[in-house]
């Protein structure tokens, strides 16, 4: 089908965009505007995938151009996003207007469009640290976070959509992904990076919390599923490994990959504040696995050397000396 990907050029929205070409759909490729002409990690596509590609600079805030977007297509994968954490504590409107209004906007183009198929993609961030765990998709919702409140008023727009115009929405929940292309504002090539430069002490926020990590081609492979699949409609789905570990851990497994010895230390500056910290995220993925037959296919000691070959081939692209928020 012809399919536009909003939020294309980003981490996970590079590979999704190449799965789905993979898989041999057309797409239309949205990535947000500026004045360079910057693809971002679409550039990083194989020629033969960049050559079959419909490029197109914007924004979801715009309404009118999500209508001229969705326009003569039957699937949209909506990615675009702030996804910061940090920086949502600093800037929450930016948060409300890209992640809420934009995903409302890009609803409402999709319900005049009459597209067939709809993913809107979600956080687990929406949890907050879990009451229960496995957590599934019945857990309750915590806006720990203006990043994770935006979130989960976009998840709830997308459900109202569903159930007063009946339109074919699925939300794509994955828990925390990693893997090529992935920036500093994350925490593995934030570990990787820092110890690939040679430094001594790898500088983090807080050590204990604990994430369910799932490698960005599984990730990609599982929205592809979404997509193809028929008769989910209006369901929530989750992906991940079903196994957590703490970031202190995480991150001395990063540093064992790459041979390093440095110190791992926490920095008041890093941490989030108390009640936003998230201390578990745990993913029941049997929905998953019963509605797709998805199950991760890459564990995490090979997740992290192949994402340590990427960032040690790009490490010119990591501003080590600058703490990305």
């Amino acid at each position: 089908m012809k399919v536009l990907v909003t939020g294309a050029g980003g981490f996970i929205g590079s590979h999704v965009t190449t799965a789905l070409l993979e898989r041999g759909h057309s797409v239309r490729a949205l990535v947000h505007y500026n004045s360079r002409s910057d693809f971002a990690h679409l550039e990083d596509l194989d020629p033969r995938w960049q050559a079959q590609l419909d490029v197109r600079l914007g924004d979801v805030t715009d309404p009118f151009m999500m209508r001229s977007l969705v326009e003569g297509c039957e699937g949209v994968v909506h990615m675009a996003a702030l996804i910061g954490i940090p920086y949502s504590y600093h800037a929450p409107g930016s948060y409300v207007a890209t992640n809420t209004l934009g995903t409302l906007n890009v609803l409402e183009a999709c319900r005049h469009g009459g597209v067939k198929r709809v993913l809107v993609t979600s956080t687990s961030e929406v949890y907050g640290t879990a009451r229960y765990t496995p957590i599934d998709e019945a857990h309750p919702l915590q806006g720990q976070s203006p990043y994770s409140a935006s979130k989960i008023a976009a998840d709830k727009l997308a459900e109202s959509y569903f159930c007063s115009f009946d339109l074919p929405v699925v939300t794509v929940r994955p828990f925390n992904t990693y893997g090529p292309r992935q920036s500093a504002r994350a925490v593995i090539p934030t570990v990787l990076s820092q110890a690939l430069s040679g430094a001594d002490e790898i500088q983090l926020g807080s050590l204990d919390p604990q994430r369910d990590l799932t490698f960005v081609e599984d990730t990609a492979r599982a929205f592809v599923a979404c997509l193809e699949t028929q008769g989910i409609e209006g369901e929530v789905i989750h992906f991940g490994q079903g196994a957590a570990v703490n970031i202190g851990e995480l991150a001395q497994r990063c540093l064992d990959v790459v041979g390093s010895r440095a110190r791992i230390t926490s920095r008041t500056e890093r941490q989030r504040p108390q009640k936003s910290e998230v201390g578990l995220l745990l993913c029941g993925a049997d929905k998953a696995k019963r509605l797709l037959g998805w199950t991760p296919q890459v564990q995490l000691e090979e997740g992290l050397r192949r994402t340590a070959d990427y960032v040690k081939r790009h490490l010119q692209d990591y501003k080590l000396e600058r703490y990305a928020v």
